[in-house]
């Protein structure tokens, strides 16, 4: 593809992520309030990166994607958007905007806060459950998913970022931190769209290598974006990490350290793709997701 055709397919593609996303949680039997509370944080916006990376390797493999596969990236929006409602608590990380909007407890209270987060959790499962895929494949990616957003994954590596506020981590648990935080939402969106798309054994490996490396990258250059960057361009607050004792690459580095980091993981995620465009692969859509990190080839 070329860049005007990747930049149209990406824009395509996200409006189809929100209609799927609107009309799902429009058909939910809920209290009104409910609804309207899950429904405030999806809605206000987003990249969307994550089933957007699924669709994207689904159109890479495929040729195009499928309504399943839309609504099977879809239900990952929610989990995400859960982990959000959660993060910004009181409890967490205690922050009053999101994506440039009043965070879902300053608009609805904490306990409906909890609750929508509740909601959006359990019913990508029940979404995802009841797609008319594949078994082998549901069961797999039920699966995964699972293990993604629970104890080995997502919400591991929360507690270890509130575990890490008490004390410095080195730059390896650092990084099993965010792996988890960050990184495996991330790594699931890679292994599901190879799923969906029955890549080879060796193609799936190099989306995994790919996820990992997208997901640390992610991580640093939000910490990143953290010291340099301001709250109108975010649309959230900045500064905290390191009032709060957060850690970071920023802290854990310096600021030109974290950006060599960055460097580094990027070039991984390069040299992952090009494992891709070796097996004869268009590799253009994926290969704009490096575009993300607003960083030069070289120090």
């Amino acid at each position: 593809m070329k860049n005007n055709q990747v930049e149209e397919f990406k824009q395509a593609t996200i409006a189809k992520i929100d209609q799927c996303l609107d009309e799902y949680l429009a058909g939910l039997e809920s209290y009104p309030v409910l609804k309207e509370a899950m429904r405030y944080s999806v809605d206000a916006g987003g990249k969307r990166l994550r089933p957007f990376l699924i669709l994207a390797i689904c159109q890479t493999f495929k040729g195009t994607y499928s309504d399943l596969d839309l609504q099977a990236a879809s239900s990952l929006e929610l989990i995400h958007t859960y982990s959000l409602i959660h993060d910004d608590l009181p409890e967490m990380d205690n922050d009053d905007l999101r994506r440039g909007k009043p965070t879902n407890h300053k608009v609805y209270g904490q306990a409906m806060a909890v609750l929508a987060g509740d909601g959006l959790l359990t019913t990508a499962f029940e979404w995802l459950s009841r797609l008319e895929l594949a078994p082998a494949i549901q069961i797999k990616l039920v699966h995964a998913l699972s293990k993604a957003a629970g104890p080995e994954g997502m919400v591991n590596g929360q507690v270890g970022d509130i575990q890490g506020e008490h004390h410095q981590l080195t730059l390896a648990q650092l990084q099993r931190v965010h792996r988890g935080k960050t990184g495996a939402l991330i790594q699931y969106a890679c292994y599901a769209g190879g799923l969906l798309s029955n890549v080879s054994a060796n193609q799936q490996d190099a989306l995994k290598q790919f996820g990992i490396q997208f997901g640390l990258a992610f991580q640093i250059y939000d910490d990143i974006l953290d010291v340099i960057g301001t709250e109108a361009e975010l649309g959230k607050k900045v500064h905290k990490d390191q009032a709060e004792n957060k850690n970071t690459y920023p802290g854990l580095l310096g600021l030109e350290g974290a950006q060599k980091e960055l460097r580094h993981s990027v070039q991984l995620m390069r040299e992952s793709l090009e494992v891709l465009h070796q097996d004869g692969i268009d590799i253009s859509l994926l290969a704009d997701f490096l575009n993300y990190f607003k960083i030069k080839d070289k120090a």
